[in-house]
């Protein structure tokens, strides 16, 4: 055997050793699943699930433990939900008054104001001279109305969160992402890192800053645009019909993009403090060590994958930091 051959030999072998390694490797999850031999059928793996019914029911009328998150989801929808399960029963009149007030009043006020719009309509049809005139002040009391019902849902969540597992000193990643969620910065406050408030505030205020002042421009040039190609007015501005049209392209492209970082900027401020927050018990030591050491994995009696997959033979690496 010449000495090519060999040291092919030997290639092919040292490669085949490592493929079974990494083959056993990333099938060592799966071997230690459950499986119903009797049937000689795999049982459906089990994940968490984003939301469940069951578990978000089963948590209110306490029965069960429920995870932040999912009493948190079904709290948006069920109001009160979270003050049940953290038994602070007291509260729901205050929840359910004040949205209640703030809803009905708010469609009250409103259903006044679109009358108030339609008379004076009418009023103007038969009469272009008509002392009518539209009440403006329905308006307002119905944003006050809807905003004072939005606010009590948002203090109902943030309640609710404040109050999951009371006593509870440990870290609680689920808290600090639904901290971000109903108010920026908090979370990072939570995880005591204040001096990432600074930069998420900014990035938001810019967006929001860049996005009004070129929603402002927008609606000037769409006006502008408006005007110079209407037949029925006779405009005169220094602006020509095509260079408004260019302009209002380009604001309305502008802000659209401010609209785009300023979400940006709000789901980075909730990843940041949900990752963090799970990081906080992350611990880095200095004993840092590398060991090389042979392997031997192979598949329990009975596994489904006993056939599929044979004992396999390599080098480990395990790296401690």
């Amino acid at each position: 055997m010449t000495r090519t051959l060999k040291k092919i030999i030997l290639l092919i072998a040292a490669i085949t050793a490592f493929s079974a390694t990494m083959n056993a490797q990333f099938k060592e999850d799966a071997f230690s699943q459950n499986y119903d031999t009797s049937s000689g059928t795999a049982q459906a793996d089990t994940v968490d699930q984003l939301f469940s019914f069951a578990e978000f029911f089963g948590g209110v009328s306490h029965k069960r433990d429920v995870r932040i998150g999912v009493l948190f989801g079904g709290s948006t929808v069920f109001w009160g939900s979270q003050q049940i399960y953290n038994k602070q029963y007291w509260k729901l009149p205050v929840i359910y008054g004040g949205i209640g007030a703030g809803l009905g009043l708010g469609i009250y006020y409103r259903t006044q104001y679109n009358s108030s719009v339609k008379a004076y309509n009418a009023a103007l049809e038969l009469d272009p001279q008509t002392t009518l005139s539209i009440n403006e002040n329905f308006k307002k009391y119905s944003n006050w109305a809807f905003a004072g019902a939005a606010l009590t849902w948002w203090g109902m969540l943030m309640d609710g969160n404040i109050n999951y597992k009371k006593g509870d000193p440990s870290q609680h990643p689920g808290r600090a992402t639904i901290y971000s969620i109903l108010l920026p910065g908090l979370g990072q406050i939570y995880n005591h890192e204040y001096w990432k408030i600074p930069i998420y505030w900014g990035a938001m205020a810019a967006s929001l800053n860049y996005y009004s002042l070129n929603n402002t421009n927008y609606k000037r040039y769409r006006r502008i645009y408006n005007e110079a190609t209407d037949p029925d007015t006779s405009y005169s501005g220094p602006i020509s019909a095509d260079a408004a049209l260019y302009y209002r392209n380009v604001f309305r492209r502008y802000r659209d993009w401010s609209a785009v970082a300023l979400l940006l900027s709000y789901l980075l401020n909730v990843i940041d403090a949900d990752v963090f927050s799970y990081m906080m018990d992350f611990e880095v030591t200095d004993d840092i060590s590398l060991n090389i050491e042979p392997s031997f994995n192979a598949a329990p009696p009975g596994n489904a994958f006993a056939m599929t997959a044979p004992p396999s033979v390599g080098m480990g690496l395990k790296l401690n930091f």
